[in-house]
């Protein structure tokens, strides 16, 4: 390694950033010693400093190292530290920073270090992406805009709305936007006019309602809401909706969602006119993912209402992949849904589909279905039924499965069973 020109030397090193091998290199020799300054990078693990002795503090020693470096564009701190030790780095290290991520860990801190912990941030004028775990945010950060930042990611948080609300006034140019895990919201207002990639996963009753404003928008991914509204959506081309705790009660995206690609909808149980409404606007879309048990509006739980497998398919042209789960497939199965079919009809663009089944009920009909994907889906390559817990515990059921296995044996380039 001595041999090596210097600059060879510190292009190595620039590949590394676990703060305890670059203070392990300040003593390999003078030249990698003399090298580290350069280094853009530095992450401290959660248990870096364990086993501290002599008096050193954390905030000490990562003052140390972030001070003998020249331009450091990436501080990753995962280990315990104060207001006062994060102020004292980013006062240094501020104007270069480009990417900050910290463990927070103050969700059960009550006093005004936890604040004091995110108005710090508000050195680090010129980040470019923000990641935060652990965080209580219970007032809005006093913090100046951050004009350059592109990428806020917060997890585990516990969060008012009017401080959500303010924090992301001061990150106008979004482009990536993710909360995880986040609890404490009830009503959430977002105005991005940059924002591209959008993830939000509220913790709690699932009674929480979004307003979003992004008109460039291409990625949403929401879990936790009941009521969504979402306007200009023009560039929308995957969507995903989910809420494990509670319902959906209604869907709002102003207009028909010409250029989505890709849609999920889950739950135990969305208001029908939400499910309705959003495969309605989804005209276009080519791969489409269904696991919703229930319908009903408020407390009952009620099945699907028959869907005609004729209209739905010429409502969905483009559809390339289809995962149903139990309950969107009995909608489908019902009597009167094949007797709409004429001889050119076609599914023209299936090519996979995914069967969840759940029940022997109405076999004659589910068998029915199974056969009319494979006689009309004329590009299908792929057919997937999976049989899920079968709630029955007689004959039923099997008679069912060998249904099942002999059209797959009749199919078998095509079906396969899990």
């Amino acid at each position: 390694m001595e041999s090596l020109p210097e600059a060879v030397v510190q292009y190595i090193l620039l590949n590394m950033n676990n703060a305890k091998d670059v203070a392990s290199c300040n003593c390999v020799s003078r030249k990698f010693k003399d090298s580290m300054p350069y280094i853009k990078s530095l992450y401290f693990p959660r248990s870096i400093f364990d086993n501290l002795k002599d008096g050193h503090t954390p905030d000490c020693i990562i003052l140390e190292i972030v001070s003998s470096i020249f331009e450091l564009e990436e501080l990753v701190v995962y280990c315990p530290f104060t207001s006062t030790g994060l102020t004292s780095w980013l006062s240094l290290v501020g104007p270069t920073l480009k990417n900050l991520e910290l463990r927070m860990d103050n969700l059960a801190d009550q006093n005004t270090d936890s604040m004091s912990k995110l108005e710090c941030i508000q050195f680090a004028k010129n980040l470019e992406s923000l990641r935060l775990w652990g965080v209580l945010m219970v007032r809005a950060p006093k913090w100046d805009v951050f004009q350059k930042m592109k990428n806020l990611e917060i997890v585990g948080a516990k969060l008012e709305d009017s401080a959500l609300t303010e924090a992301l006034k001061a990150t106008p140019n979004l482009t990536n936007l993710v909360l995880l895990g986040c609890e404490g919201l009830r009503t959430v207002w977002i105005e991005l006019l940059q924002l591209e990639h959008c993830k939000l996963d509220f913790y709690g009753s699932g009674s929480c309602s979004l307003t979003l404003s992004a008109p460039k928008i291409e990625y949403l991914e929401v879990q936790g809401c009941s009521w969504i509204r979402v306007r200009d959506t023009n560039c929308l081309k995957n969507l995903s909706i989910s809420n494990n705790a509670g319902r959906v009660y209604m869907v709002d995206f102003g207009s028909k969602l010409m250029a989505l690609e890709s849609l999920c909808i889950r739950g135990v149980q969305w208001c029908w006119d939400a499910i309705n409404k959003i495969l309605h606007l989804a005209s276009e879309v080519k791969h489409l993912y269904m696991k919703v048990e229930f319908t009903g509006d408020f407390e009952a739980l009620l099945p699907f209402p028959e869907i005609d497998f004729v209209d739905f398919f010429k409502s969905h042209p483009k559809l390339k992949t289809f995962d149903i789960h139990g309950a969107m497939f009995a909608a489908l199965c019902q009597k009167n849904s094949l007797k709409n079919v004429d001889s050119s009809f076609l599914i023209p663009c299936l090519e996979e589909v995914v069967i969840t089944v759940r029940s022997p009920l109405n076999a004659e009909q589910k068998m029915s279905t199974l056969e009319s994907l494979v006689k009309f889906g004329k590009n299908l390559k792929k057919m997937k039924i999976r049989i899920l817990r079968m709630k029955s515990g007689h004959s039923s059921a099997d008679d069912f499965f060998e249904e099942i296995c002999r059209f797959r044996y009749m199919n078998h380039n095509l079906i396969s069973i899990e």
